[in-house]
């Protein structure tokens, strides 16, 4: 599909690696619709790109309602908006629980189902969502965050069968760990030994070549996450005793705590 002069929704603008996605749409020709809840970062994105706003936050069910109401002419959605949702479960209150369930899986499958229903009238559509390689594979104290993109996967492969032949398409973009930008960039912590991160752009180019190829799945990372992710989908208990060897507790504490804020 021809990302030029279509109409496209992304979610999550208001984040590091969104404004990547909104700097590359907008490069791409799209007539795009920024969302967020901060305003302000919102507008500073949209003067850069030319994009409209729709300020609208994800955790409250009739914001998500309302957002694909306004935007009912949305020809691609990129589904980018998450929280990190890292640390241990049991340090979890239900509020935050349900947010982070809310805002990681409910709110695509909801918008992703509104939108789509209009898509498919008009016979042209597509759908970007923005996983995780931690939907391939699961990690120590991720189990909530692992929890939310291992179902968006599942429904992204699935939905993507479901749509066949009705001229809407379904990819599913996974990035692995990203500097500069976004959600890990921001804790300060390093990726395992020995294995490299992505750019923010790197992330761009793998949504815009899914909308274009209308690819299923596209995992951007370096080979070895990719493998690793791969073995881990297969053999998740050879998986679990690598990552105890691996004496990770450092990392991940620092990446927990300095993510503690956004639950």
């Amino acid at each position: 599909m021809d990302i030029s002069g279509s109409n496209v929704l992304l979610t999550g603008a208001t984040g590091g690696i969104g404004a990547a996605l909104a700097s590359r749409l907008a490069a791409e020709g799209a007539r795009l619709t920024l969302t967020g809840r901060r305003e302000d970062v919102l507008k500073a994105t949209a003067e850069a790109t030319g994009a409209r706003t729709v300020a609208a936050d994800l955790a409250l069910r009739s914001e998500v309602v309302r957002l694909a109401e306004t935007c009912a002419d949305t020809d691609v959605l990129v589904a980018n908006a998450a929280l990190p949702a890292s640390g241990d479960l049991l340090d979890y209150s239900e509020e935050q629980l349900d947010r982070a369930l809310d805002v990681n899986l409910r709110a695509p499958v909801q918008l992703t189902r509104l939108l789509t229903e209009r898509m498919v009238a008009r016979g042209r559509g597509h759908v970007v969502l923005i996983g995780s390689i931690s939907g391939k594979a699961a990690t120590r104290s991720t189990s909530l965050y692992n929890a939310t993109k291992f179902g968006l996967r599942g429904f992204a492969l699935s939905l993507r069968q479901e749509l066949r032949g009705t001229g809407v398409g379904v990819s599913l973009v996974q990035p692995g760990f990203v500097r500069d930008a976004g959600m890990f960039a921001e804790t300060g912590a390093t990726p395992p030994s020995g294995i490299r991160t992505v750019t923010p752009g790197q992330v761009a180019d793998g949504v815009v070549r899914a909308v274009r190829r209308d690819r299923c799945e596209i995992n951007v990372a370096p080979l070895e996450l990719r493998l690793l992710s791969a073995v881990a989908g297969q053999f998740p208990g050879f998986a679990e005793r690598l990552q105890a060897r691996a004496n990770l507790d450092n990392p991940v504490h620092q990446m927990v705590e300095a993510q503690r804020a956004h639950r």
